[in-house]
């Protein structure tokens, strides 16, 4: 039995190190918007299906930055990359983007053959 980083209740294995893998790819998102968007005041991570805020990284700067991230084998498993970018289609920010983390896609490289509505995708390396 895992215990969650953060509240401190039970999780099985499997659970735990999804859980390790969606931070450190919110890590990785965060020092690459932090580099590209020095004006957004910082940002704000909450990674997880169960956290306060309504994406996984949002801007200091209200309406400027927002993403999800994510770790997967494929960024198809689950519809997952599908399910991100409908979510911030919906979404008010200027700048949008999904990250995530997939041995099928090493290093930290755009994915323009992912994107729709203005979303940038981008695998990270961590």
């Amino acid at each position: 039995m895992a215990f969650h980083s953060i509240s401190d209740h039970a999780l099985n294995v499997i659970e735990q190190i999804n859980q390790t893998f969606t931070y450190a790819v919110a890590l990785a998102a965060a020092r690459e918007l932090l580099a590209r968007h020095p004006e957004a005041g910082g940002f704000v991570l909450a990674p997880g299906a169960h956290m306060a805020q309504p994406l996984d990284i949002m801007s200091e700067v209200d309406g400027l930055v927002g993403a999800e991230t994510f770790a997967a084998v494929s960024p198809t498993n689950n519809r997952k990359l599908a399910g991100d970018l409908q979510k911030l289609a919906d979404r008010p920010e200027l700048h949008r983007y999904v990250f995530f983390a997939s041995p099928r896609f090493p290093g930290t490289v755009r994915l323009p053959q992912f994107e729709r509505d203005g979303i940038e995708v981008w695998s990270v390396e961590i």
